[in-house]
């Protein structure tokens, strides 16, 4: 769990309010795909899993480039309630719909799409365990995983660039009883005045910035408080992700 400053206030599970989760990363856990990991965030689980396929689709065929791309998904006993499974249901719900977009956006703000060549890689993102921060913590876990992905190709002599231009991560912010608050569990998230999510690079540009006053509105002031805490958390992750990467 990352240091922080003990004068802040104490959370149901201990941590101060500026403080991440406890982060843990386990690659190599599938043993098909060109790239895996599964990323705890405390008691998030979420498996991420590359697969690295040569060519594009259709649309972008004879463009020299490459194409990433993202699904994600939650196991029916992900919650403390089963939900039935989308493919059973014949339908993604707009919640799944938005996150793998998101997810694949995300991933592909920080690769050069050429230098990747006509090679597709789909980030599958699917939640075993669900308390808060699915999503940034599936953002976090495919950048480690498409690393993977691609330092496998690049073995093989099938990409010969160096694609990846920087890291990505992501985190929640939120106001908790009037504080700004980092990482929320899920019992933070559901009463939290305002909850947000921020994808960041690792040089400490935003990607995409996901907010909402659930409760009171929040001014410009409040707004910078919640984005310094996010790209606090980010950095933080990013060094998660290097020690992750460096093993």
């Amino acid at each position: 769990m990352a240091q922080s400053d003990g004068s802040m206030n104490k959370r149901s599970d201990g941590r101060s309010s500026d403080a991440l989760r406890e982060i843990k990363f386990t690659r190599g856990w599938l043993n098909h795909a060109e790239g895996s990991v599964i990323v705890e965030f405390g008691q998030t689980r979420v498996l991420c899993a590359a697969s690295f396929t040569a060519g594009v689709p259709r649309w972008m065929a004879g463009q020299g480039k490459g194409w990433v791309t993202s699904e994600y998904s939650m196991l029916p006993r992900a919650t403390n309630t089963r939900s039935d499974r989308e493919s059973v249901k014949g339908k993604l719900g707009g919640r799944t719909q938005e996150i793998s977009r998101l997810i694949g956006r995300s991933m592909r703000s920080i690769i050069d799409m050429s230098a990747l060549g006509e090679n597709t890689i789909v980030l599958d993102c699917d939640v075993l365990q669900a308390d808060g921060g699915t999503r940034t913590a599936a953002i976090t876990g495919a950048y480690v995983a498409l690393v993977d992905a691609i330092t496998w190709a690049q073995g093989k002599g099938l990409v010969k660039g160096s694609p990846i231009t920087d890291s990505i991560s992501a985190v929640s912010v939120g106001i908790i009883d009037g504080k700004p608050t980092l990482d929320l569990c899920y019992e933070e998230d559901v009463r939290a005045d305002t909850d947000m999510n921020v994808v960041c690079t690792g040089s400490g540009k935003f990607v995409e910035v996901q907010g909402t006053a659930e409760r009171e509105p929040f001014d410009r002031a409040l707004l910078d408080r919640l984005l310094d805490l996010a790209v606090k958390g980010c950095s933080e992750l990013t060094q998660f992700q290097k020690a992750a990467l460096a093993k």
